[in-house]
């Protein structure tokens, strides 16, 4: 492959890497996050600012990005390498709010347009004074050699946090970073910690130590040499300004001649000007893979929470409809309201104590008791109801609190709350849909009644109680275990789950009756199923409005993928 085509396969295999970070996000407030997403930031800042620009543009002009502490003399230097005020100086802090990139006439048009730092505007003419943020103002200087472009960037330990990022993303756009440091504060831990950076991608890096006292010279020069050979940059140049007056607001000229020597060497050299290009775009492209790994685990940390929130509300929800399984079952649905209107619908109190063994003295009785009042049926049915939907209601409702409790247990879970404060509580269209749900049960238990009685004979014996009487006789059926109840409750419940299935036997078969009965218990346990994953997606969307795609982590690893195949 020639090296045209490694340079385009290595741009595609970027720029697919630059897609995937761009798409990823972050957003559930996990361990770790911040730093995840300011990461990500940088690295996408760096692709659009730098690597991408660059690859393009080989041939573009070498861009040193003039960067370093509060009053270190950064924009007194630029000023005094270009022979003009280009760039505001002075004791306030911070006096470079706004970046300003100084540049050959002849080189305006790689600058003019979003080649580099596309999140900034262009602004031109003299400094007004005035705050431009978000901007970086262009100056033509003919003093300056084409080939060759410098950048006035904020200070990096700014008071200001827009400053202190903006002078790191300028930073991470440069072919030559050019720090500039006094010697009182070339120690200082902030200009390290980037210069440590620099050093682990490969960037290349001369240092300015400013205002130098002439008889600190010998000893503070070698020391910082030592300091940047220990931190991995030991072929760094160094460049040393001594103390001394300005003139006009600027440096004499004798002081910076060497650094302003090797700057228009720089330029004027294309093979020198391309070793540190190659050195610095190299190392950029090297990293971009470490650095999306950072951004792979912290979108499996992402997933990870996700699943664990998920997994959390399907538990609940799967408990919640455990109790409704055995609240069927265990008498529960018996007791109290039920009870009081089985007797009416059969007579009285007294109706157990008078019955007799036979099925027939059973049928005949209760059909006596139906046919002298109608009512009761109705009444028993809305007992029926309204037990069936107090059990789903109440275990929906310990559902919807147990998800909130565990959510609030874990990462990311409060802020998914906070944002969606209605899934802390049943909402009353919910209420409504278990009303609904156990209506639509009742009809079907009906519709069961009638497949089964479709024999003459049968129907000939529903006709005798009704078919909403059978269906309610079923239901009690269905309900008939009374593991729950305790005291007088037993014989109560155990005789009306017995005289109703003693019924529905004579009418059906025993065999008939058990599955019907298993039927009618199913299919409730299916609407409730389905109720409370309706209201388990509650919960599950506004999670995923809130989280990130479930293959971003694979996503970004095959980009990396790509680009670590491609020669360079």
């Amino acid at each position: 492959m020639g090296a045209d085509r490694d340079v385009e396969a290595l741009v595609a295999a970027v720029e697919r890497l630059r897609d995937e970070v761009d798409a990823a996000s972050l957003p559930l407030l996990v361990p770790g996050r911040d730093e995840a997403v300011a990461a990500r930031r940088q690295l996408l800042d760096q692709l659009d600012d730098y690597v991408l620009p660059r690859l393009r543009s080989l041939d573009a002009p070498l861009l040193a990005v003039v960067g370093g502490s509060t009053g270190a003399g950064k924009s007194t230097l630029v000023n005094s390498v270009v022979a003009a005020e280009v760039s505001r100086s002075g004791v306030l802090r911070p006096t470079t709010t706004s970046p300003v990139l100084v540049h050959h006439p002849d080189d305006a048009h790689w600058f003019e347009d979003a080649r580099i730092l596309p999140g900034l505007a262009r602004v031109t003419g003299r400094d007004t004074g005035e705050d431009q943020p978000g901007t970086v103002r262009l100056a033509g200087s003919d003093a300056l050699p084409s080939g060759l472009a410098l950048l006035d960037a904020p200070d990096i330990d700014s008071v200001v946090t827009a400053n202190r990022e903006l002078a790191g993303q300028l930073l991470s756009a440069a072919d030559l970073w050019l720090f500039v440091t006094t010697a009182a504060r070339y120690a200082d831990a902030v200009p390290w910690d980037l210069l440590r950076t620099a050093a682990e991608r490969g960037t290349a890096v001369a240092i300015v130590l400013d205002r130098v006292p002439r008889e600190a010279v010998a000893e503070i020069r070698p020391h910082l040499a030592s300091m940047l050979r220990e931190q991995g940059l030991p072929t760094a140049p160094i460049f040393t300004i001594p103390e001394v007056e300005l003139e006009d607001g600027r440096l004499p000229s004798f002081v910076f001649d060497r650094l302003r020597d090797w700057l228009q060497a720089l330029a004027g050299d294309a093979r020198a000007r391309d070793i540190v290009v190659s050195q610095t775009l190299r190392g950029a492209v090297d990293s971009l893979a470490g650095r999306a790994a950072q951004l792979v685990a912290a979108s499996r940390v992402q997933r990870d929470a996700q699943d664990a929130l998920v997994a959390a509300s399907q538990e609940c929800f799967a408990l919640a409809r455990g109790r409704v399984s055995d609240g069927m079952t265990d008498g529960t649905l018996l007791r109290g309201e039920v009870l009081a209107r089985w007797q009416e619908f059969v007579g009285t109190g007294e109706f157990f104590r008078q019955v007799e063994s036979t099925v027939a003295r059973w049928r005949d009785r209760i059909t006596s008791a139906i046919k002298g009042t109608p009512a009761p049926a109705d009444t028993l049915g809305e007992a029926l109801q309204s037990g069936v939907a107090a059990l789903v209601l109440a275990n929906l409702e310990t559902a919807t609190a147990d998800t909130v409790r565990a959510w609030r247990r874990l990462s990311g879970g409060t802020a998914v709350l906070a944002a969606e404060p209605g899934l802390t509580s049943v909402p009353a269209t919910s209420t409504a849909s278990v009303e609904r749900m156990v209506r639509a049960w009742q009809g079907e238990v009906f519709d069961l009644v009638r497949t089964e009685g479709q024999g003459r004979r049968t129907n000939a014996r529903i006709a005798a109680y009704g078919v909403n009487a059978i269906g309610l006789f079923l239901m009690l059926v269905a309900f008939a275990q009374t593991g729950g109840l305790v005291g007088a409750e037993v014989g109560i419940a155990g005789g009306t789950a017995v005289l109703a299935q003693r019924v529905l036997e004579a009418i059906f078969g025993d065999q008939a009756v058990r599955q019907m009965a298993a039927k009618a218990r199913a299919r409730l346990l299916e609407l409730v199923d389905e109720l409370y994953a309706v209201e388990r997606t509650r919960f599950e969307a506004a999670l995923a409005a809130q989280s990130a795609p479930a293959d971003q982590a694979e996503r970004v690893e095959a980009a990396t993928a790509r680009l670590r195949s491609v020669p360079r």
